[in-house]
């Protein structure tokens, strides 16, 4: 597991993913608009294509929400279901858990149907295991 957890900036992040790293930035970064500590926001690494995971850091509600923000900006090429990787299928990977993060036979399932409506996410259904759990 190598993963450049929140780089202060550009050029670390750059350096780390050229290095082969995951390089992780915090989803309420995203959701703020920018780092609350003046370093460099997530969406600008996003922009710059060196943007692998998103973590809920210290507000997990930011997650969902933090992969539509990216999906939404022009400033990159990431579309919803790479924008969802960000805090899915590539946190797994990194982690060495093969058997989530992504909707495949064998695997977990455990699933979030969302929508947005006027920028706001919305948590429909949620499946542990294959199960509705609500």
């Amino acid at each position: 597991m190598v993963i450049a957890e929140f780089p202060t900036t550009a050029e670390a992040a750059k350096a780390a993913h050229h290095k082969g790293m995951s390089v992780l930035m915090g989803a309420p970064n995203v959701v703020r608009g920018g780092s609350h500590s003046g370093n460099i926001a997530a969406h600008e690494l996003a922009s710059a294509g060196v943007l692998d995971i998103l973590s809920s850091d210290y507000y997990p509600a930011s997650l969902l929400e933090s992969a539509f923000k990216i999906a939404q900006l022009e400033s990159n090429d990431y579309d919803i279901p790479q924008a969802i990787n960000l805090v899915s299928l590539n946190p797994a990977k990194a982690v060495g858990l093969h058997d989530r993060g992504q909707i495949a036979i064998g695997h977990k399932a455990d699933l979030i149907w969302s929508s947005v409506e006027e920028d706001h996410v919305h948590i429909e259904q949620v499946w542990k295991n294959g199960q509705r759990a609500f």
